[in-house]
């Protein structure tokens, strides 16, 4: 009976992994290698666990494996973030802790998705909700990015520091509640607590209202929903938004404010067809 078929789903895939490796790239020499890859308790050294117990790991032994081994063995087998994630999800049923990774940006292909986008203002933001990437319509409609430093294009500067961001919210008190508790959550998510400490803090003395906001603890998830805005060319004009996941990329999530209504999105349309970049 195969691995597979007799449940070792976790031996089955550390075997792939250890014989996918060049073990002349780890050192390990040697011209009588009769199977390609590492050997167990070459992968058991790298790991710094018995090599007894990682042999019974792959045998489907010895009953399931600790965070901290797999992390050891995640490490020795140079397994990327989403083979880390599957390794965690086989050997212990759940996925790893979090690992924050700060963004590095968004790729041309990901910019193609935002301009493709003509009359729905589209934005992509990182787990800490710094905008790095955005669209034409973004730019007329929400915040003109491109004229920001880098520092200041994080959403919750925008909505507690900048005056006509605030003005153009028609119930700002429900958005900056909102924005708080639902950065706060992508923040924990990520496991970039200790990381936003600096900004949080920061933030906390240039605005004593999101210090109040940020005491109360509250968590929302971002989600879908209706925005309204006053908007100075515009006037008043309504967004259906949506939150989505970036696939691979768990440091970033892209928000897409789809026009409310046909008038809405005529509206937007003709100020981009007049306006002159």
């Amino acid at each position: 009976m195969s691995e597979i078929a007799s449940g070792n789903l976790l031996g089955t895939y550390l075997k792939d992994r250890r014989t996918r490796l060049d073990a002349a790239a780890f050192g390990f020499g040697g011209s009588r290698r009769r199977t390609p890859g590492l050997r167990r308790e070459e992968v058991a050294q790298r790991a710094n666990i018995s090599p007894t117990w990682y042999t019974w790991l792959e045998q489907g032994r010895g009953g399931a494996p600790s965070a901290d081994v797999l992390e050891r063995i995640a490490r020795a087998l140079m397994l990327t973030d989403v083979e880390r994630e599957h390794l965690f999800l086989i050997g212990l049923g759940r996925p790893p802790e979090v690992r924050y990774q700060a963004s590095e940006g968004v790729s041309p292909r990901l910019q193609r998705v935002l301009d493709a986008l003509e009359t729905s203002p589209a934005i992509i933001r990182t787990v800490t909700w710094d905008v790095v990437a955005w669209n034409r319509a973004a730019t007329m409609v929400l915040t003109d990015y491109a004229k920001l430093p880098p520092e200041r294009r994080n959403i919750l500067r925008l909505i507690f520091c900048e005056p006509h961001v605030r003005a153009a919210q028609y119930d700002w008190s429900s958005v900056a509640r909102f924005v708080v508790a639902a950065f706060r959550a992508d923040a924990a998510r990520a496991g970039a607590v200790s990381h936003v400490a600096q900004f949080v803090d920061e933030l906390c003395r240039e605005s004593p209202e999101f210090a109040k906001l940020w005491a109360d603890n509250d968590v929302r998830s971002h989600g879908e929903g209706v925005k309204h805005l006053r908007h100075p060319v515009l006037g008043p004009i309504a967004f259906e938004y949506s939150a989505f996941a970036v696939d691979g990329r768990p440091d970033l999530g892209m928000v897409v404010y789809n026009p409310a209504t046909p008038d809405d999105a005529a509206r937007i349309r003709a100020v981009l067809a007049a306006k002159v970049d």
